[in-house]
């Protein structure tokens, strides 16, 4: 990123954690709509209905899909247990369409800042039922704060349940010896860069060091047999993945957004690799669109033209029998 870009990122992860900006947006049915037709670029809609309309497409087209209802910081105990339920339907959901998805979520959606106990006992729930329908769980990793409650409460759930993983990011300084607590645990290992933006003395910004990071925890991820989804739309990294012959691996997969990079999901199953669309949908996706558009800058403009123009988004770039032009 050249210096601008940087700036226009730090005021996105800035903007999307104004909670006045995004009643705001919420509160004004022009804006609302507006910025919606922006998120849809990269969320699948606001019903499970259009997430699993997306995820049978995409399973034609020879992809897995992580599905996540998107949501964070839960305060309430009734909109803790709606977001439960409707991760179980989610399990069911993909059962009848026939595919084993990774269930994705944040544990503070589940209420984590309520009580980890309340958080701790709707995981087990949805274990349980996403196990009894084929599915696995994935816990999404969250601000640097929450990272030992979350690690804490991951080593909890997989004493008693093998389908449930995690996710780490590479940004975080603590990450490097967090990766040796998860090597000794079952689940499968998520690697991401981090969206979230920290302080300098507890991360890594965007840059060749990180980078660099992120090869050396995907190594040993890999070496050592571990399960893992590589999670990165960063060409220089691809090509080292592949170069170093780890997307090849039995335990590997790679796991790329929905919307961000469609053209390289497609190269990739083309040549017979494993890649997993990661689905979002709900009502909250302000936050997420604004952390889409801070890991890339210049997508501002194509959001904008977005806006004013939905059908610009369509989702047959991941069609794997598609020629180009």
């Amino acid at each position: 990123m050249n210096n601008q870009e940087k700036q226009t990122a730090h005021v996105l992860k800035t903007i999307a954690r104004d909670e006045s900006i995004k009643q705001f947006v919420q509160s004004t049915p022009q804006l609302y709509k507006l910025l919606l037709s922006a998120a849809k670029r990269y969320v699948t809609g606001e019903t499970r209905e259009e997430a699993m309309h997306v995820a049978a497409r995409l399973k034609q087209w020879g992809y897995q899909t992580s599905i996540e209802y998107i949501g964070e910081n839960t305060l309430d105990e009734a909109a803790a247990q709606l977001a439960k339920r409707e991760f179980l339907q989610v399990a069911k959901d993909c059962s009848r369409l026939d595919t084993a998805a990774n269930i994705s979520f944040d544990l503070s959606h589940l209420g984590l800042l309520i009580q980890p106990k309340t958080a701790l006992e709707h995981v087990k729930e949805m274990a349980e039922c996403a196990k009894a329908h084929g599915q696995y769980l994935m816990i999404s990793m969250e601000e640097s704060e929450k990272t030992e409650a979350i690690l804490q409460m991951y080593e909890r759930l997989t004493e008693r349940h093998a389908n449930v993983g995690i996710t780490l990011q590479a940004h975080l300084h603590r990450s490097v010896d967090d990766l040796k607590r998860l090597l000794h645990l079952p689940g499968k290992i998520r690697l991401v860069k981090g969206a979230f933006q920290e302080p300098q003395q507890l991360a890594l910004p965007r840059s060749a060091e990180l980078n660099e990071r992120y090869l050396q925890l995907a190594e040993r991820c890999v070496e050592a047999g571990h399960e893992c989804a590589l999670a990165t739309h960063d060409q220089a990294i691809v090509n080292a993945l592949c170069e170093r012959g780890y997307l090849q691996r039995p335990n590997v997969e790679m796991e790329l957004l929905y919307g961000v990079r469609p053209e390289l999901a497609r190269e990739l199953r083309k040549k017979g690799l494993p890649v997993r669309v990661y689905l979002t949908y709900g009502t909250e996706w302000y936050l997420y669109l604004c952390h889409r558009l801070a890991e890339h800058p210049a997508h501002v403009h194509q959001a904008i033209a977005d806006m004013f123009d939905p059908t610009r988004i369509q989702d047959c770039e991941y069609d794997t029998t598609r020629v180009e032009a």
